[in-house]
C-alpha cells in the first residue's frame, strides 16, 4: 500500500495521514527521516540525541494526525519542528550560551509564524496547564494582565493589593512559565490571548 503512495505530493499525503492511513505516515517518514536526522546531528553534535528528537517529532505527528493540517510542504514543517525541539533540548540541558546563540540566529519571523500554525493548540494547552500550577492569587493577577488587559494599577485596585505585590505576582508567573515554555512563551501568550479576545 505504501508503494502506491510514494509519488503523491505532500498535501495529498497529509490528507491520507489525517484519515489515519499508516501507509501514508510510512511514506512521509521514509521521505524525510534522513534529512531531519542529518540536520539535527549537525546542530547538536550528538547522533543519539538527534535520532531521539527526530523520532519524537514523527511520533507527535502521528499522535496529532486527526487534527493535523499542512499549510506548507512537509520539508518546511518538519524543519521548523526540528529547530523547535533542538532549542527545547538546549534549554533543558541548560546550555545557556548555546541556547541564546541558537535563538538569535535560528529563528526567523517565518519560523515563528509556522510555529503558531504548527503546534499552537498543543502549546496553548501546555500554557493553560502551567498557569494552573501557579498559586491562586498569582493566576488571577496573570489572567487580569494578559486576558483582560488590565494595567498593574488597575489590578492593584481590583484586588485591593499594592502595585508592588502585583509586580511580584507577575514576576513569579513569568519565571514559572518561562522555565516551562522557554523562548516561545511570548509567542504563545500573544497568540492565545489574541484568539480568545477576537
Amino acid at each position: 500500500m505504501a508503494a502506491a503512495l510514494n509519488n503523491l505530493p505532500d498535501q495529498e499525503l497529509a490528507l491520507h495521514l489525517k484519515e489515519g492511513n499508516s501507509s501514508a505516515f510510512t511514506v512521509i517518514y521514509e521521505r524525510y527521516w534522513k534529512q531531519l536526522f542529518v540536520m539535527a546531528s549537525k546542530r547538536l553534535g550528538d547522533e543519539d540525541e538527534a535520532e531521539e528528537i527526530v523520532q519524537e517529532i514523527f511520533l507527535n505527528l502521528w499522535r496529532r494526525r486527526e487534527t493535523f493540517n499542512l499549510t506548507t510542504g512537509f520539508a518546511n514543517y518538519l524543519a521548523i519542528a526540528v529547530k523547535f525541539e533542538i532549542l527545547d533540548s538546549m534549554r533543558k540541558r541548560a546550555h545557556v550560551s548555546k541556547y541564546n546563540q541558537a535563538l538569535g540566529h535560528s529563528f526567523t519571523e517565518a519560523d515563528e509564524s509556522m510555529l503558531r500554525q504548527m503546534d499552537m493548540s498543543e502549546l496553548q494547552q501546555k500554557l493553560q496547564l502551567t498557569i494552573k500550577t501557579l498559586p491562586e492569587k498569582c493566576q488571577l493577577v496573570f489572567k487580569l494582565k494578559h486576558e483582560h488587559g488590565f494595567s498593574q494599577k488597575q489590578i492593584a485596585n481590583e484586588l485591593n493589593i499594592s502595585e508592588k505585590t502585583v509586580e511580584a505576582h507577575l514576576s513569579k508567573a513569568r519565571k514559572v512559565l518561562k522555565s516551562k515554555l522557554g523562548c516561545l512563551l511570548m509567542i504563545i501568550i500573544a497568540t492565545y490571548w489574541q484568539k480568545i479576545n477576537s
